[in-house]
């Protein structure tokens, strides 16, 4: 039985350090690298469980290479402040003195660390990873990182994980590293004026978004389990001075790295001895996550190569599935290109490539579906920025790099296109035709691009097929001749074409999804939820892990948002969670 322990002054004098003076930092980054990598593999041989197909809670020994690799706050006291020539630093999550209890887990997640599904129904666990209990292994050597960004296009400093804690890694039964990360277990240096508390609305969008992105194929975090802390969170949700009571919930969040383009930002913005920082991150990141750029005389500019074909292949897949992340920020840009922080996400429905779910975004739609691929160059500069500052990269080969994205971005996405639309060679004209009699008739994203399986080429031009029908908002003289004028060019380039028939019905439904977590589907899964009837997010959860199936008794799951316009507290939300 483990036991159940909070935070105690015994665990404050365990973390205390010698503070260091201005004048010693630069003597102390500088041999933080030899130090502290040449300890770190001896460090995790101790600290970090080895390969095990099966773990118990007992044995997951969690280990850390960012805090035993590159230079952590000396102070311990969990606080709020400035944190320098730091990474990270030491927190505990914070107990609510509740009961916590389990809601959902991802039993591939769960499968891929190793780790049982009877060790997930454990009472403890729900205790653990809710962070009201912590073991010497799971939560005694948690922490919360450091790092700034640009938000809304505009810098902002020092922000930091506010709310998410990382317990640590662990090498799952893939072999691959694993990093967990509560979100929503309490307070941080980082938290600024929030509570460090995540509500469970938004911890359940964060679960379902992580995990269904998983299964469509894109690049993502992922999400382990989701408990509920069994404590009530007080929110504005539109920051409108209607505060409310609403459940409290952590997720527990997994991906092999953390580090975020903003990382990077906050020492190249603070220059002088933080710059030699950037260059400890750098070598990190490329040790432990691209060790084949390790050795090579432009290693860095390489390392901005992978994570700028990286991201572009990201955001070529959100927009191949109508995924709209709402809030853009560096803070919010993963180094390994993976989806990262799913706040006021959304998913198009009636298409509207101007559309964004986050109210905060409303008056400059800057994170706009249409925007995403502009966004992503934009935060790569800035990245490229950080670097360039640190002397890590020359301004004009970093230049060159940047430029790749949009080919790599137009490559990806013109090749997973061209299998949604069913060609063999991609017809650009056709496609952008199709987009343009998706917004004019306000057709479903999702369901439009589904329908197109029912097209042949030995159908008369004027045959709109029954699904696409339905797919469109409303059937008028003038939709109707949009449609039929652009399955006629449609038509005739798969007779041009001439591909077998089940061939290109079979690539076509490999690359257009049935089920999509439309955030009017979300919400009828949060509804319950907060009534304690968990089965809608159960069967929901169910359907996404097989999105291009098309599952019996799940039409639900495909139907529309009743309302056109996008509604509040629906289709759109804030960063309020």
């Amino acid at each position: 039985m483990l036991a159940r322990t909070f935070r105690s002054s015994t665990f404050a004098a365990q973390l205390t350090t010698p503070k260091t003076s201005s004048a010693a930092a630069l003597r102390t980054i500088r041999c933080l690298s030899a130090s502290m990598v040449a300890g770190s593999a001896a460090a995790l041989a101790e600290q970090t469980d080895s390969k095990q197909e099966h773990k118990t809670l007992e044995s997951m020994n969690l280990g850390s290479t960012f805090t035993s690799e590159l230079p952590g706050d000396p102070e311990t006291k969990n606080s709020l402040r400035q944190v320098h020539n730091s990474f990270y630093s030491w927190v505990r999550p914070t107990p609510t003195g509740t009961d916590p209890y389990l809601i959902c887990h991802s039993s591939e997640m769960a499968s891929t660390l190793g780790l049982d599904k009877s060790e997930i129904e454990r009472p403890e666990f729900a205790l653990l990873f809710s962070g009201n209990a912590t073991t010497p292994s799971i939560g005694s050597k948690s922490y919360a990182q450091c790092y700034g960004g640009h938000q809304f296009g505009s810098w902002a400093g020092q922000l930091g994980d506010g709310r998410a804690i990382s317990l640590g890694q662990t090498t799952g039964a893939d072999g691959n590293v694993w990093e967990l990360q509560l979100k929503g277990a309490g307070k941080t240096p980082y938290s600024r004026m929030a509570d460090g508390r995540a509500v469970l609305r938004s911890s359940i969008r964060e679960f379902v978004g992580s995990e269904a992105m998983f299964h469509l194929g894109i690049s993502t975090t992922r999400a382990l389990s989701l408990v509920g802390t069994g404590q009530q969170v007080m929110r504005d949700m539109f920051y409108s001075g209607d505060v409310k009571m609403e459940p409290g919930a952590v997720v527990c969040r997994v991906s092999p790295c953390w580090v975020r383009f903003g990382t990077f930002q906050l020492p190249a913005s603070r220059g002088d001895v933080q710059l030699l920082m950037v260059q400890h991150l750098a070598d990190y990141v490329i040790r432990h996550h691209y060790p084949h750029l390790e050795g090579a005389d432009d290693k860095y500019l390489g390392f901005l190569r992978e994570v700028t074909q990286r991201t572009a292949r990201t955001v070529a897949g959100w927009q191949c599935v109508g995924f709209v992340h709402g809030v853009l920020n560096t803070d919010n840009m993963s180094i390994l290109g993976e989806t990262i922080d799913y706040g006021p996400y959304g998913w198009l429905e009636r298409f509207d490539p101007n559309f964004t779910p986050n109210t905060t975004d409303f008056s400059h739609r800057r994170y706009a579906y249409q925007q995403q691929p502009q966004i992503g160059l934009w935060n790569l500069i800035q990245l490229a920025n950080a670097m360039a500052r640190a002397d890590l990269v020359e301004p004009k080969p970093a230049e060159g790099v940047l430029e790749g994205y949009v080919d790599t971005l137009r490559d990806h996405h013109k090749k997973w296109m061209s299998k949604k639309l069913g060609l063999k060679d991609m017809d650009e004209k056709l496609q952008q035709g199709f987009m343009v009699a998706m917004a004019e008739t306000k057709a479903d994203f999702t369901n439009a691009f589904r329908a197109l399986a029912a097209v042949s080429g030995s159908q008369p031009d004027d045959d709109i097929p029954e699904a696409l029908q339905e797919a469109v908002a409303e059937q008028t003289y003038e939709s109707k001749a949009t449609w039929t004028a652009w399955l006629t060019s449609y038509r005739a380039q798969l007779r041009k074409e001439g591909r077998p028939e089940p061939q290109r019905v079979q690539e076509m439904n490999a690359a257009n999804p049935c089920y999509v977590p439309r955030n009017h589907l979300l919400q009828a899964c949060i509804e319950a939820a907060e009534k304690g009837d968990y089965s809608e997010l159960d069967a929901f959860m169910a359907v996404l892990c097989k999105p291009y199936e098309e599952q019996a008794g799940a039409e639900k799951y495909r139907k529309v948002a009743p309302s056109i316009k996008p509604r509040l507290g629906v289709e759109c939300l804030s960063c309020s969670s």
